[in-house]
């Protein structure tokens, strides 16, 4: 992780420098660490400050980074350059701004999905891809469809990638993310067939699972008519359990296939053949088509917002809701290049499945997500009414 270490040295001068990239917007501070607020190349994001061994180590803030890693490694050099302190440590020196690797073609961000991405094409979704044999086959295979792979095993995806470029194959997208959220980005009537191959079975904590009802449901909305979700699992425990949620679907027409040959064989299902293992298939059908989602809500914030007040009222424990949660994890008062003071506030929020780390910026009384809003999603919006709710 680029990091620099400088030796222990004043506030920095705030002013903007025209010898730099970097525009150096803001100071926040809390008992533990300090922020510094970074504009480069039009884009926002936050160094972090910390003491080790009497001296200063600046480096990455994690939850805001930038892409590509030569945009932080610049802001990092460019705050050396500010502070006037002597570098005790950089590893920073090799900078590639424009660097963009071959399958970033392929290989996409949530936010592609819910801003970007339009298609007239037929989308086929795989969960969990894991080596991608069938991914890749069934890009092959066809063409005319667009391959969403799901995976958040890095190996996997930088794997996966590889095999489609030596392959030529171009009609894939992959994205790390939770399959669990992911199919709500989708519009209704868009999906012919969501394929979820050998799922981790998760015995001991079943809450984790990727078939649920609430899945189930949403992959039904997503579907086609005739479009199919379809499960294979070597777990007897994961094909009784994916059986029972059958009964809250009567109305859909559903197969269950014990051994069945689907024409490409990944390494691990070739390990549990060889064993003489079971494997079960479970499908589920589409029959009618589905209304778009609407979501009710925004990201505004109440005005005339009062920080010490805020700072006093602040929960210190993380508010559970059914399918949400909302943690306040800290507080930064803020200093701006124009003097004035505000606050920067630090929050998890969103799905249990998948949270979101947000700052908060409350300059002028008015706040504001630092880095734009959450993505719209259900809980996030329920989400938001918790944290206006209390600043």
């Amino acid at each position: 992780m680029p990091h620099i270490l400088l030796e222990t040295h004043s506030d920095i001068n705030l002013e903007k420098r025209d010898d730099l990239k970097s525009t150096f917007t803001f100071l926040a501070k809390s008992k533990y660490d300090e922020k510094i607020g970074v504009e480069i190349e039009e884009k926002e994001t936050l160094l972090t400050k910390v003491k080790k061994d009497n001296n200063d180590l600046i480096k990455l803030d994690i939850s805001t980074r930038l892409t590509p890693v030569g945009l932080m490694k610049t802001a990092l050099n460019d705050y050396a350059v500010v502070s006037k302190a002597n570098i005790l440590f950089s590893n920073t020196n090799s900078i590639h701004h424009n660097k963009i690797l071959p399958e970033e073609t392929y290989l996409k961000t949530i936010e592609y999905f819910t801003g970007e991405f339009k298609t007239t094409k037929e989308i086929w979704v795989e969960v969990g891809f894991g080596s991608g044999h069938h991914l890749l086959h069934q890009a092959q295979e066809n063409p005319d469809k667009i391959i969403i792979g799901l995976e958040i095993h890095t190996p996997s995806i930088e794997q996966t990638l590889k095999q489609a470029k030596l392959q030529n194959i171009t009609n894939i997208l992959v994205v790390n993310y939770d399959a669990r959220l992911f199919l709500e980005f989708l519009k209704s009537n868009s999906v012919g067939r969501i394929f979820v191959h050998f799922p981790v079975p998760w015995d001991k904590k079943p809450h984790r699972r990727v078939m649920s009802i609430g899945f189930i449901e949403e992959a039904l909305r997503v579907l086609k008519i005739d479009g199919t979700l379809e499960l294979r699992t070597d777990s007897p425990n994961y094909f009784e359990y994916s059986s029972s949620l059958l009964k809250h679907f009567k109305e859909y027409p559903n197969e269950i296939f014990k051994d069945k040959d689907l024409g490409v064989v990944s390494k691990y299902e070739a390990r549990w053949r060889r064993q003489e293992k079971n494997i079960w298939d479970v499908i589920i059908k589409s029959t009618k088509n589905s209304q778009e989602p609407t979501f009710e809500g925004s990201f505004d914030f109440p005005k005339n917002l009062d920080i010490e007040k805020i700072k006093e009222n602040l929960p210190k424990k993380a508010i559970i809701k059914d399918e949400f949660l909302v943690h306040f994890e800290s507080f930064y008062d803020i200093t701006f290049a124009d003097n004035t003071k505000g606050l920067l506030l630090k929050v998890i929020m969103g799905s249990f499945n998948r949270p979101v780390a947000k700052n908060i910026i409350i300059e002028d009384n008015k706040a504001r997500y630092f880095q734009g809003n959450p993505i719209v999603t259900k809980t996030n919006l329920e989400a938001h009414k918790i944290v206006i709710e209390n600043i």
